[in-house]
This record gives structure tokens, sequence and C-alpha cells, in this order.
């Protein structure tokens, strides 16, 4: 990261104010504890500060720990990225989960003022439906096609349509797959004027990011969605909930947007393909390209 300076605390201490800061779970905890703990002996064991990094070394270290997932791939950046999410999603997952600790870490070290500004590790996530390279935005007619397939999206396609619908508007809010999957049921707010505030998910359930307003249309469609959300499991807070009131998977997203591409041909058969991300980059009232 560029410009970072050490402060008072260094990083091992760091690494425990903040998971006993109160502000996360007892098994999220289990999970960050070792994955930070990796990372800063890593670090360590090479002369690197930890609060001196850029991207470029969170690559290393990931390229370290994924080669023996690559098949003889080199880990070059978003082609392999994608090959790891196509071919061993749960490696990928894992990986995901050791990027969103170390974002968390550094929002720590932010907030505690030893680093100048939090890297953004967002290249490094694998996701299950990432594009080599920026996702291509639908032009004006593939996005009428898609509005008019999510129209269409009802009971006879799926039994959770209307949660389906749901996540294709929140997509089309910017909101990412990822992000969609995570979203709180605790942090979803109804305005005086009917419409809906969500707070994006941070780097744990227990901390909320930015809030988004979300378009009439995307609040008619939770307003729809929101009586027939299943009861939760204990424990589950997401917003979006399927079998048995747990969470999505996190393929769901990308699942269903090929299945919603599939009832027109101009979606069905673009190239690259309709994927989540690729909504989510298109965006609702953006004028897009007429190519």
């Amino acid at each position: 990261m560029d410009g970072g300076h050490y402060g008072p605390m260094d990083p091992r201490a760091l690494l425990d104010d903040w998971l006993t800061s109160g502000l996360l779970r007892p098994s999220t905890i289990g999970r960050y504890q070792p994955q930070v703990d990796q990372w800063l002996t890593w670090c360590e064991q090479r002369g690197i500060h930890p609060y001196n990094i850029t991207i470029h070394h969170v690559a290393a270290w990931s390229a370290e720990r994924l080669a023996p997932h690559l098949d003889g791939r080199p880990f070059n950046g978003p082609d392999d990225l994608a090959w790891l999410a196509h071919n061993a999603p749960d490696v990928a997952g894992t990986h995901d989960g050791f990027i969103t600790a170390l974002t968390g870490y550094y929002t720590a070290a932010h907030n505690h003022g030893l680093i100048t500004g939090i890297p953004d590790l967002g290249d490094l996530r694998s996701g299950v439906d990432r594009d080599s390279g920026e996702p291509k935005k639908l032009n004006a007619r593939e996005k009428a096609a898609l509005l008019a397939c999510i129209g269409m999206w009802g009971p006879e396609e799926a039994r959770h349509y209307r949660r389906d619908r749901l996540i294709a508007y929140l997509l089309l809010e910017r909101i990412r797959p990822g992000e969609i999957i995570r979203l709180d049921y605790r942090h979803l707010h109804e305005q005086p004027d009917g419409g809906y505030r969500v707070y994006g998910p941070d780097y744990d359930f227990e901390a909320f990011g930015e809030p988004a307003d979300l378009d009439p249309l995307t609040g008619a469609a939770l307003r729809d969605y929101l009586p027939h959300r299943p009861t939760p499991a204990p424990g589950a807070y997401q917003l979006i909930l399927g079998q048995g009131g747990r969470p999505i998977v996190s393929r769901y997203p990308n699942m269903l947007v090929r299945k919603i591409a599939d009832l027109h041909p101009i979606l069905a058969q673009r190239q690259p393909p309709v994927t989540a991300d690729t909504i989510a980059h298109t965006g609702l009232w953006d004028t897009p390209d007429t190519e």
C-alpha cells in the first residue's frame, strides 16, 4: 500500500487487538486468526513490514498457497483466478476468505492510524463468475432483453421466483454478487416514502458498509419477496435465503443469471456470456453503449 507508516502498535499486537475488539463472532475469529497469522509470518520471513506492502506482495503470498491447485498454471492475474473458480471452487472460496481477512486486518490498521490507506485487494478475489478483465456492459438492446426476461421469470421457471427477481434487480443496483448473498436483513430499513435503504456488508456480518437507496423497481421486488422469505435458520441473518432458511451458495447468483439469460436469444448467444458481474457492472439506469 502506498504511503504506509509504522505506528506504536506492532502487527501482531494489532491482530490481537482487532480479534478481541468485540466486533467479530468467535467463529469468525477462529477463521481470521490463522489466516492473518500466516500472512504476518510470510512477511517476517522475507523482511517485509506488513504496514508497508502492496497488492503485489499479497499476490506473491497467494501464488505460493495456490500453486498446488493451479495444475501447473502460473498465477498471473484474473484469468488464473477465473480458472481456479471454475475448476476448484472450494479452493477459490477459501482463498477469497484469506483476502477478506486481510482486508479486515488492514481496515483495523487504518482505523488505528497505523497506515494511510486501506489496500484495495479486490483484484485478488477469485469470484465464481469473474470475467477475464473488466466485465463488458450490456448494450441498450441487451439490457432491454434482460429487463424483459426478469419480468418473465415466474413460478413456471422457479419455485422461489420472487427471490430470484430480487437478486437480479439487486445486481442492477451495482451490488456485486458476493455482496448480495451477504446482505444482512437487520441492515434493511424502510423509508418514510415507502422505499428501502440497505447497508452493504463489510468484512463481516457484524459490520456494514455504505448505504444504498434502492430504486423503486428493486423496492417493489423486495416488497414482493419479504412476505415469502423463508423462516431463517438459527443464526442466519442474510436477506436472501434458500432451502431451510439457510444462506444461498456463492455460485447461485451467477447460475441464476445464466438461466435468465437463456430465456432470450440475444442474451443466450451473447459473447462473452452474461454473468452476474456483467449485470452489476451495467447498472440499472446508466445509458449503455448502443453497439
